[in-house]
């Protein structure tokens, strides 16, 4: 049982769970967007979640501690730089064009963790509001944007609706995870559940949820496209209306962080049936 859990810990700490969300949305993508399948590219994004969100979450403590690392650490970045020499294999198999959609959100995963700001001691996760919207932005360019644009579509304003009701899906995604951390982020952070409570908060997710519903009828009229999205859009409620301050160990870390999946995963099930 405590092998079990030490692959767990592993498995979310070293951000594989992440990735394979940022991998179901991608898919999601392909079928919203009747796009065909590209390992390359799928590959590449589920390797560049790996690689960006330890790069965030680990450097600072790397460079502090980087003689008295744990084990679990430093197993973390070992993982990570083999991650990142698959990323640069994949990278190469990418067509120029799309690698050169990717460099604004690149660099905006890269400003989110290094100070630019105020005398080079802030960076955009500690600027009021921006945490979260930067972090959308980029998961939706990355799982919208890049893949209709690797295929060769048009920009059309379907695809913007799609990228806009993913970036609001991906700030409610977000939520429970900032209710948890509001009694450990620093004062000068200011999370939207920190700014304005955790109530409030709560009914900012369940609007920004309704107007992606909206968003959904406007996109697409397939009912094997639309019922999965009912499914997942009741399940992100439920798990947004039960986050609190004090949440059990895995309840965002996981299963919030699976909801994607299970998106992905109903959706494969209505196409199968």
């Amino acid at each position: 049982m405590r092998f079990l859990k030490l692959v767990l810990d592993f498995y979310i700490n070293a951000s594989i769970h992440v990735a394979f969300s940022v991998y179901a949305l991608l898919r999601i993508t392909e079928v919203y967007l009747d796009l065909p399948y590209n390992s390359d590219l799928n590959y590449f994004m589920f390797l560049g979640t790996i690689t960006g969100y330890n790069s965030v979450k680990y450097a600072g403590v790397a460079k502090l501690h980087h003689k008295s690392l744990t084990k679990s650490l430093k197993n973390i970045q070992v993982f990570s730089f083999f991650c990142f020499l698959a990323l640069c294999y994949f990278a190469y198999q990418i067509p120029l064009k799309t690698l050169f959609y990717t460099i604004p959100f690149c660099l905006l995963t890269v400003l989110y963790a290094v100070p630019f700001l105020s005398g080079f001691h802030k960076n955009l996760r500690e600027v009021s509001y921006l945490k979260i919207i930067v972090v959308a932005f980029v998961w939706a360019g990355f799982t919208v944007l890049i893949p209709a644009v690797d295929a060769g579509k048009e920009i059309t304003l379907n695809i913007l609706l799609l990228m806009l009701q993913r970036f609001l899906i991906v700030v409610v995604l977000i939520l429970p995870f900032d209710i948890r951390d509001v009694q450990y982020d620093a004062i000068s952070l200011q999370t939207i559940p920190k700014k304005i409570g955790v109530a409030k908060t709560k009914k900012l997710g369940l609007t920004l949820l309704v107007f992606s519903l909206v968003l959904e009828y406007l996109i697409t009229a397939n009912t094997l496209v639309k019922t999965p999205f009912m499914l997942f859009f009741f399940l992100l409620i439920i798990f947004l209306m039960r986050a609190e301050k004090e949440q059990s160990k895995y309840f965002s870390s996981f299963w919030v962080e699976a909801l994607p999946i299970v998106w992905w995963l109903f959706l494969l099930g209505f196409h199968n049936f």
